[in-house]
């Protein structure tokens, strides 16, 4: 990598371009000396032809072109002949106000936010993310570098005090809810859905079971004989009453559970929504609740609870990142995999995530294309010219020297026009 300030000469075809570069100066500079011979050879021969006049005129010119033009091209880049003239070496010269101006176009015409918009909306981020990520081996790659950074996000978390501060604050969230109406709301749809007469039906189905159990029958029969005259405990009485409970208890459970417009579910009907209203409105019920959320979250065990949880989600994470286990890292890789599936089938999530980044670039843009401007001024005045001047000649060099060629091509044509005008105008 070569140092600031400084390039590299190794680009495919440089080497090429330079041994070009030199032939054409070779040649460029054969040609001037070729005129300065005619011109000197045809001004000898002048005596013996007027025709030689016309050569001597063509080649005066062309030499007086080809040093113009040599002048011009060396001019551009150092001084001609190492001479301290004015007005040369004029890239050199003028490095400064070439990198500020050189900021400034960059700024003014590439950076603006109309052709970075334009060309930003050109672009399918949301498609280029979603094949992105449907590739395996990529999703693999991205699940293997996210795990590899967890047990270092994990630990940064618990040293930061993040985590203690995430705590507080879901714990001031969770006792600033107010759990009375979120309750009757859900208990309303609850029954709205009519999913709270299932609910009954599995109470009566669970209280019958527990009816006919012989343990249970025995407890009641107890209790029925306790209350009983001597008399009637004779004739055995409090079986026959168990057995008449249990047997209307069942009749009644199974009427209710068969019938679905039966009498006692409106009855449960209007017993539930009572219960509702109460709850949502009734402050009695909204302080005992409050007082019950406040009394499970002060409870010690709900702090052991989660620090045995991060604990054990922690260890999980060290040993995935490990390589002990692959589950969460194939869960992972399956994830982002199909979260680019999901992306791929979805043209307007990929189209808010298109809007999304153009805002993003387009604001960065704006507010860095000042920076943007200043860093590339800055590295233009860092630039070692003599380099740099070696390397622009490299690359266009070889069409600046062809200037030379035109410039003896045109100024030879020029003075022998102009010699045959001063020769007819003798002759007139």
């Amino acid at each position: 990598m070569p140092a600031t300030g400084t390039f590299s000469f190794d680009a495919p075809g440089d080497a090429a371009r330079a041994a070009e570069l030199r032939r054409v100066k070779l040649l460029a500079t054969l040609v001037l000396a070729g005129t300065l011979a005619v011109f000197i050879a045809a001004k000898a021969l002048l005596p013996v032809h007027p025709m030689f006049g016309f050569i001597a005129a063509f080649a005066e010119a062309a030499t007086i072109g080809g040093l113009a033009d040599w002048y011009a091209v060396v001019a551009l880049f150092r001084r001609p002949l190492g001479l301290p003239i004015p007005h040369t070496a004029i890239i050199q010269g003028n490095q400064h106000r070439i990198a500020d101006k050189l900021g400034e176009f960059i700024e003014g015409h590439f950076l603006e936010a109309a052709p970075v918009d334009a060309k930003l909306r050109q672009i399918d981020f949301g498609s280029f993310i979603a094949d992105w990520l449907r590739d395996r081996k990529r999703s693999a790659d991205l699940a293997r570098f996210a795990l590899r950074l967890l047990p270092e996000a994990v630990s940064a978390t618990e040293t930061s005090g993040l985590m203690n501060f995430i705590t507080r604050r879901v714990t001031s969230q969770l006792q600033s809810i107010d759990l009375a109406p979120l309750a009757a709301g859900t208990l309303r749809a609850f029954v709205a859905e009519g999913r709270h007469q299932g609910l009954l039906d599995d109470f009566l189905h669970a209280v019958h079971q527990s009816l006919t159990q012989p343990e249970t029958m025995a407890m009641i029969r107890e209790k029925i004989r306790g209350e009983l005259p001597t008399l009637l405990k004779l004739y055995r009485t409090d079986k026959f009453l168990v057995n008449k409970i249990v047997a209307s208890a069942s009749t009644f459970f199974d009427e209710v559970r068969s019938d679905p417009n039966h009498p006692f579910r409106g009855e449960f009907d209007r017993m539930v929504l009572s219960f509702v209203d109460r709850l949502g409105h009734d402050k009695a019920y909204a302080d005992r609740i409050d007082g019950l959320k406040r009394d499970l979250l002060a409870r010690p065990e709900l702090g052991d609870l989660a620090r045995n949880i991060w604990s054990n989600a922690q260890l999980f994470i060290e040993r995935s990142a490990s390589g002990e286990s692959q589950v969460l890292q194939q869960h992972l890789a399956r994830m982002f995999a199909a979260a680019g599936e999901a992306l791929a089938g979805d043209s307007e999530l990929r189209g808010e995530i298109n809007k999304g980044f153009v805002a993003v670039l387009g604001s960065f843009i704006a507010d860095q294309k000042s920076g943007v401007s200043s860093f590339i001024s800055d590295q233009v005045k860092a630039w070692d010219m003599g380099q740099l001047i070696s390397l622009i000649e490299i690359n266009i060099g070889k069409d600046l020297q062809y200037i030379r060629f035109n410039g003896s091509l045109i100024g030879g044509l020029a003075g022998l026009g102009l010699y045959t005008a001063e020769f007819l105008l003798r002759w007139l």
